[in-house]
């Protein structure tokens, strides 16, 4: 049929009206497999147990292809099963509602319609209807059916790579694999009858990034986070009291803008060494450490009653006399997470003694998977790396920085985080002096939301950003499904392209 002649197309589910000309399709779909067509019992006992499964496309109102699915529990599923066991012997007893997998027993194209892009059609109502239904993934035993050309000298497994490199033209295969499906395992015998696939099947896959597993329990998914990032302005504070006054006051404005998550700056207590100023360095920092387990004490507290987690910055802590750069995760369930700054810089190390911690580690919150790397960790890619490979979706930088020269480092090594490893990044600074304190005597800042950088998103990667210098606070609005959907359909896909046969990154 040629394009100027189609005066609708139209997609609806198949009614039992529908058989005998759903017959004639069928017949002339597979004219190289006598007697393939579903009998009407069978197509009666799927449209009364699955109807939103089974669709047709018509063609100025004539049946032009149709997409005939059940729903099964995948793991119930044989590893190597076959057609007629998935489909309980062709009487579909085996579908059941409380499956996880769509799973496909027929899609085809009549041949005078073919060439119209109507199978994407029926594919992609099969990915709707998977997500509409919170189902795991979508499958079925796709056939080859240009193998038997090459049975004699190719396994199906090199007749498939093949395919993949475009060294073979399979056209049912291919289409597959152009619809995002991918090939997961060689179902042998699958088809019995199916001659030029040698009764080989390939049971592709394609998965649902949006599936959210059953939970018995009250919990509520984060699909939309709200970021609320501080930028600390430096100033003389008379005590303790004085600062944990001025980080609830922050922590009571972001959380009045229902943030998910509060983000101070690292070190941002550090006008409390004003006091010690009479010291030496080293002395004056140890000072400081001793205020750390009140602060952190303090913080949990109100990320419990202000309902936000709280991502504390840094601070000094002393363990078994060494004196370490940390920050906390005070979750609003009021559980805590350490995290550590794993490299010093010179200065750190010179001047202050600090020792480089050693562990790193993904952080479960009830907004996602979240990393924490303060200041110079952010210019090391290998850890947020790491990170990726463990499921992080936001990546927080709480840093402090003197100069614009080293500001613009940790930024431009963030947002370069944001677009290797298809995450947030969330950076937050200091700004003002501290005319009074050896060492942190100038602050130079400006905290900023990154992004990816692909058409769901802004497309120079910065979502939002603050006045450099100015004390304020930045709320933004993060999107975790853009991130699945970055994962799967990006334009470029840094995670999944990576040459993982040349190179690999592991924790020791």
């Amino acid at each position: 049929m040629n394009m100027e002649d189609i005066e609708n197309v139209e997609l609806t589910y198949l009614s039992l009206d529908d058989y005998q000309e759903l017959k004639k399709v069928m017949i002339a779909s597979y004219s190289s497999m006598p007697n393939a067509y579903w009998r009407e019992n069978q197509i009666e006992t799927l449209i009364n147990e699955f109807p939103e499964g089974q669709v047709v496309i018509k063609v100025n109102d004539q049946i032009a292809g149709c997409a005939l699915s059940i729903i099964l529990d995948y793991e119930k599923l044989d590893d190597h099963h076959t057609y007629e066991q998935i489909t309980g012997n062709y009487t579909f007893n085996t579908h059941t509602a409380d499956g996880d997998t769509l799973y496909g027993i027929e899609v085809f194209i009549k041949p005078e319609f073919r060439g119209l892009r109507l199978g994407r059609r029926l594919y992609d109502y099969r990915k709707e209807l998977c997500e509409r239904l919170n189902l795991k993934r979508v499958a079925f035993g796709g056939r080859i059916p240009n193998y038997h050309k090459y049975m004699d000298t190719l396994s199906p497994k090199a007749y498939i790579e093949k395919v993949k490199r475009k060294e073979i033209h399979d056209p049912v295969l291919n289409f597959q694999i152009s619809n995002d499906f991918h090939p997961s395992k060689i179902l042998k015998n699958y088809l019995e009858g199916d001659s030029d696939s040698n009764d080989y099947a390939v049971l592709m896959e394609w998965n649902n990034i949006y599936y959210e597993k059953k939970n018995k329990n009250a919990t509520a998914t984060k699909k939309i986070v709200r970021l609320g990032l501080i930028q600390w302005q430096m100033r003389p504070y008379k005590n303790l009291e004085e600062v944990l006054q001025q980080a609830e006051y922050f922590i009571d404005a972001v959380s009045g803008y229902r943030s998910d998550f509060a983000l101070f700056p690292e070190f941002f207590n550090a006008p409390l060494m004003a006091e010690n100023n009479h010291m030496s360095e080293p002395d004056a920092i140890r000072e400081l450490a001793k205020h750390t387990a009140t602060i952190i004490q303090r913080f949990s507290e109100l990320a419990i009653s202000y309902n936000i987690n709280i991502i504390s910055g840094s601070m000094p802590e002393i363990q078994n006399g060494m004196l370490y750069n940390v920050g906390y995760v005070c979750k609003r369930d009021g559980t805590k997470e350490r995290y550590e700054k794993l490299h010093v810089t010179p200065d750190e190390a010179k001047v202050w003694g600090l020792q480089g911690g050693s562990e790193i580690k993904i952080i479960d919150t009830d907004c996602g998977k979240i990393g924490v790397l303060i200041c110079y960790d952010s210019e090391f890619p290998e850890l947020s790396r790491l990170l990726a490979d463990e499921g992080m979706d936001i990546l927080f930088v709480p840093f402090l920085t003197d100069t614009q020269n080293g500001f613009s480092r940790v930024r431009h090594c963030a947002q370069a985080r944001a677009i290797e490893n298809e995450c947030y990044v969330a950076i937050a600074g200091s700004v003002g002096n501290l005319p009074k304190v050896h060492n942190m005597d100038i602050q130079y800042a400006q905290s900023m939301v990154f992004t990816p950088c692909d058409f769901a998103f802004p497309s120079n990667g910065v979502k939002a950003e603050t006045t450099p210098n100015t004390e304020m606070i930045l709320i933004v609005d993060v999107d975790l499904d853009l991130l699945r959907q970055l994962n799967q359909f990006g334009s470029v896909r840094n995670l999944r392209d990576r040459r993982v046969d040349l190179f690999q990154l592991s924790k020791k």
